[in-house]
Formats: C-alpha cells, sequence, structure tokens
C-alpha cells in the first residue's frame, strides 16, 4: 500500500524528499498537493504549467505527485471554479495521479435526499472526464450503491485503471450522524470486492492504526496531511500506539509519553531523532516542527513496511496484537481480522 504524504506549495518544509536535506527519508514513494493551493498561488501556477509541476515544486521525477481536486476547500468557500483551467492545469503541469475536477461530497448529517444530490452532481463530473487519466470518485454515503451501479453500467468509467473512494473523514472523526465504524468498514469493504481490478485510492487516512484498517480493507494507496498538521500541535506518532504530545503549542493538549515511550522516542532511528535528539523534537517554530513532521512521516511509512510485511507472511493475525495498542481504533482492526481472510497483500 503506498503511503501519499500530503503536503503544501504554501511551505514544503521539511523537503524529505529532497537527498540533500536533513530530513530525507528514501522510504518515500509519493506526494499529495491541493489544486486549492495553485488556484491561491497564481505565480506558482503559471510556473507549474511552465515547467511541469515537479520542476515547479523541486521534487524529483522518482516521486509521485497526486494531485487533489480541492473539492472540501472550494466548496467550504463557496467559489465556483472553472473545470476547463482545471483541466489545463493538469495538461500543462502533469500530475503522476488525478481526480476529476470536481466532486461534491456528502457529509453524514444530510438526508438521503442531500446524499442523493450530490451522487449525481460527482457522477455527472466523473461521466464528463472517462479520458485522459481523471480518477473518478465515489464516496462513502448512504447511496454507495447508486455510485457502485453507475460506475459499473458505464463501460468507459468501468474501464478506467483506478478509482478514488473519498466521504470517509467525517465518519472516522465522528461527525454528527456519523455511521457506526462496523458500517463504514462494510462499505468500503464493498467498494473492494466490486471492483477488484481497480487500483483504489481512499481519502484522507493515515494515522498509524488507520493505516492497518485500510491495508486489511485491501486499498492500494492512501493519502494524510496528519503528519504535517500533528507536528504543527506539537504531536508526534509512535508506531502502534498512537499520538503523543512532546511540545507545548499555544492551547493544545494530549497525551504525555509515559517514561517508556521517552526512551522508545529517545533511541527513534529516524533522520530528525538521530540528528536532533528529543531537543529537536521539543523544540519550537519551524525547527520543531520539521522534526516532528519527519519523525511522523518516517513513522508512518515504518507502519506500512510492517504491516506489509506480516500479510505477506502470513502473520499478521499472530503479530498485530502485541504491535497495535491504539484504544480507538483496535477493536476495528479486531473485527476485521476476525472476518477477513487475509491472503495477500496489495502493493
Amino acid at each position: 500500500m503506498e503511503i501519499v504524504a500530503g503536503t503544501s506549495p504554501k511551505g514544503l518544509n521539511p523537503r524529505v524528499w529532497d537527498k540533500q536535506s536533513p530530513y530525507y527519508l528514501p522510504e518515500l514513494r509519493a506526494l499529495m498537493v491541493s489544486y486549492a493551493d495553485f488556484h491561491q498561488l497564481p505565480a506558482l501556477r503559471r510556473r507549474a504549467m511552465e515547467v511541469g509541476i515537479h520542476k515547479a515544486l523541486g521534487v524529483p521525477q522518482r516521486i509521485k505527485i497526486y494531485l487533489d481536486n480541492g473539492a472540501f476547500y472550494f466548496s467550504s468557500r463557496n467559489i465556483e471554479t472553472s473545470f476547463a483551467e482545471y483541466e489545463n492545469f493538469v495538461l500543462q503541469a502533469k500530475p503522476d495521479w488525478r481526480p476529476i475536477p470536481q466532486d461534491f461530497i456528502p457529509v453524514p448529517s444530510m438526508t438521503k435526499q442531500a446524499q442523493r444530490k450530490c451522487f449525481k452532481r460527482t457522477m455527472q463530473v466523473n461521466e464528463s472526464y472517462q479520458h485522459d487519466g481523471f480518477v473518478p470518485v465515489i464516496h462513502i454515503s448512504r447511496v454507495l450503491e447508486d455510485y457502485i451501479e453507475a460506475v459499473k453500467s458505464n463501460p468507459k468509467l468501468c474501464a478506467k485503471p483506478a478509482i478514488a473512494l473519498g466521504g470517509i473523514v467525517p465518519h472516522l472523526l465522528r461527525m454528527p450522524k456519523a455511521h457506526p465504524y462496523q458500517e463504514v468498514l462494510q462499505k468500503v469493504q464493498r467498494v473492494r470486492e466490486c471492483f477488484k481490478d481497480k487500483q483504489l485510492h481512499l481519502f484522507g487516512v493515515g494515522g498509524t492504526a488507520t493505516l492497518h484498517i485500510a491495508a486489511l480493507l485491501g486499498m492500494d494507496s492512501v493519502d494524510s496531511s496528519g503528519w504535517r498538521n500533528r507536528a504543527a500541535r506539537g504531536i508526534v506518532q509512535l508506531p502502534g500506539s498512537g499520538e503523543r504530545m512532546v511540545a507545548e503549542l499555544g492551547s493544545w493538549r494530549g497525551r504525555i509519553p509515559s517514561p517508556e515511550e521517552w526512551e522508545r522516542l529517545r533511541a527513534c532511528q529516524c533522520p530528525a531523532c538521530q540528528q536532533y535528539g528529543l531537543a529537536g523534537l521539543k523544540a519550537r517554530k519551524i525547527y520543531g516542527f520539521s522534526n516532528r513532521a519527519t519523525h511522523n512521516l518516517w513513522t508512518l511509512l515504518k507502519e506500512a513496511k510492517w504491516i506489509e510485511k506480516h500479510i505477506k507472511a502470513g502473520t499478521y493475525k499472530d503479530k498485530y496484537k502485541e504491535h497495535l495498542d491504539n484504544s480507538i481504533f483496535r477493536p476495528i482492526v479486531d473485527h476485521l481480522v476476525t472476518t477477513l481472510v487475509i491472503t495477500q497483500y496489495r502493493s
């Protein structure tokens, strides 16, 4: 499963893809940036269209760049965007992966009628962009079966090699009227079963525990900006153990590492911890942020590698209980392990 690290052209530090950077992570293979950022930065937008998105951002070609269409940003601000401008940007800037220009995201509190309206509007865009590698988007919602039927009944969409799956984040964050976790998992599993031959990308998942869930459900790639967002709040991630607060910044609060966990952090092998130690994780401003962010992304990449190793070896069921102690999502993993036949790892 590919970990796509979400970042922003507004602040590209730490440059974890740069071999000359002290924060270089050789295991990183993909980044995600949002079209909304290019919309807000017209000079960068023009440069990306002139020289390509990789060169404009200073990212080597060996790192794939996924483009998010910015649908959440635009819809939350009632901003109308031009599909033609998005398409032109994609064709000129040449990201490696791009979804349709816009999807209409249902939230759990919507009525089924309102969610069906989002479905119809999203499918109109899906059907209009059956060309040039645009990835169709479907949503975890009350009308998921309508999405599945609509894609399967359209020969061109059904022939697409990839599908993006959105709408899961509001449920994981327990927004008002969010579906029970088990129901959400069943819906994701349903998509995997219906599109066995597709590369499935799951938007907005990427904590150490939720990586296990995505992998067990057979996702091919997931994206997360959490490695940066957590770092900005003074939070680091520990393999199998979730989040810990290592720097008090503003009003943010969280669980403080135990003495044993401080020792684990002291022994951490990530580039930031190896070079700058606990003092680097605790520091403020861009220096501290870069250290925590690097540590968090390294942890996600390491966790994904652990999951892949044990699923491939057939030892996941025996090993995960001693590895994963996250109190929120552990029961979900327990449920998946007991109900799924884990036979292969999708890489």
